[in-house]
């Protein structure tokens, strides 16, 4: 797919480390309870590691119990894609970064409490958070 940023491989590799490029870009997963971003509670803006696009707002984000990120939404409807992942025998829902292509994790059905019942479960080392001011 073509999205609106593109890079080649060797500069996503030039740009991210070597596990940023592997989770990313290979679609790999932070271990569970790992990321700094876990127990981030401030109001502000989380934004894609690979291009800096604004993908999820801190009202969307809560507790889910699961060792990563969640949030209920994104910040915009168009702002990551959700594409079939059939990998390791099971069948989810991947979430992509909308404007660079970029793995950031999955999202599934399961959170009831939340107002769209959705866990956007999402590595830290995919995304970054800015504070509002």
């Amino acid at each position: 797919m073509n999205y609106p940023v593109n890079k080649t491989d060797e500069q996503w590799r030039e740009e991210l480390s070597e596990f940023e490029y592997h989770v990313l870009r290979e679609a790999g997963t932070e271990r569970a309870y790992t990321g700094e971003l876990l127990e981030e509670h401030r109001e502000g803006i989380f934004s894609c590691r690979g291009c800096g696009a604004e993908l999820f707002r801190s009202h969307a984000k809560f507790e889910s119990h699961c060792g990563w990120p969640s949030f209920y939404e994104p910040k915009e409807g168009d702002a990551v894609e959700l594409i079939e992942d059939r990998s390791h025998g099971m069948v989810r829902v991947e979430v992509r970064c909308k404007a660079c292509g970029c793995h950031l994790g999955h999202v599934f059905e399961d959170a009831p409490q939340t107002p769209t019942g959705d866990r956007y479960c999402i590595n830290s080392v995919s995304i970054t958070f800015t504070p509002d001011n």
